[in-house]
C-alpha cells in the first residue's frame, strides 16, 4: 500500500515538475506486445517523465533501465529504483564479457516487459542529440522481434539540466513516434543513424495543434 502510494506521488510530482504533454504520432499506446522506447537524453528526470508519460496499464509493463551506480547511492534511491519504479539496474563500471549489461536487460525484460533506454549512453549538457551507441544495436540483435518507439524530450534540458539540483518549472512535451524494427543485415552504422534519426524527426511534434495522427493523451 505504500509503495503503491509512493508511486502515485511520484508519477504526479514528475508531471507537475515537467508540465509534460505525451504525443503519440502515428502511434497508440500498446499493452499486448513488448517494445523499446529510445530517447534522447539531457536530464536526471527523463526516465520517471516518459515512464509517467505512458498510460497506467503500459506503465505497469514498462521497465526503466538506469545506472545502478546512481540508483543505488543510498536508501532512498534504492526504494523508488526498486520496489516503487521496478528499474533495471545496469552495472556501468565493471562491464566484461561476463558482466554485460546486455545480458542483463534481456534477462530481466524476459518476454512480459517493455523497457525505456537512452542510446545515447549519458546527458547531453547542450540539448543536442548526439551519436547513439552501439548497445541498442545489439539488443535488437538478439530480439529482432521487438518494436523501437522513438521518443522525443522537448525542454528538459531546461527543466534540470546536468550539474542542476533543483528543477526549474517550465513545460515540457513527451512525443512517441511510430514503430521502427531492425532490418535484417543492416549494418549496426545505419541502424544506429537510423534510430537516431526517427528521434530527431519528432523535435517539433506537439509543438503545433495535433492533427488526426498526432494525437495528446
Amino acid at each position: 500500500m505504500f509503495t503503491s502510494l509512493v508511486r502515485a506521488f511520484l508519477i504526479l510530482l514528475a508531471k507537475f515538475i515537467s508540465g509534460a504533454s505525451a504525443f503519440w504520432v502515428d502511434n497508440q499506446p500498446d499493452e499486448s506486445g513488448q517494445r523499446i522506447y529510445i530517447a534522447n537524453h539531457t536530464s536526471h528526470l527523463d526516465g520517471l517523465v516518459i515512464w509517467a508519460a505512458l498510460p497506467p496499464n503500459v506503465r505497469a509493463k514498462t521497465r526503466l533501465v538506469a545506472a545502478k551506480d546512481y540508483w543505488t547511492g543510498g536508501p532512498i534511491r534504492r526504494f523508488l529504483s526498486g520496489p516503487v519504479m521496478n528499474a533495471i539496474l545496469v552495472d556501468r563500471e565493471n562491464v566484461s564479457k561476463r558482466n554485460n549489461p546486455l545480458y542483463h536487460m534481456l534477462d530481466e525484460m524476459g518476454d512480459r516487459y517493455s523497457i525505456i533506454i537512452f542510446p545515447e549512453g549519458g546527458r547531453s549538457t547542450t540539448g543536442v542529440v548526439g551519436e547513439f551507441k552501439s548497445g541498442v544495436f545489439y539488443l535488437v540483435k538478439k530480439r529482432p522481434d521487438l518494436e523501437l518507439v522513438p521518443v522525443y524530450l522537448a525542454n528538459m534540458n531546461r527543466i534540470l539540466p546536468k550539474g542542476v539540483i533543483l528543477p526549474v518549472f517550465l513545460l515540457s512535451r513527451v512525443v512517441f513516434g511510430p514503430p521502427i524494427w531492425y532490418e535484417r543485415n543492416e549494418s549496426k552504422e545505419q541502424f544506429l543513424a537510423r534510430a537516431r534519426d526517427k528521434v530527431l524527426q519528432l523535435k517539433d511534434a506537439g509543438a503545433r495543434r495535433p492533427n488526426e495522427s498526432e494525437k495528446s493523451v
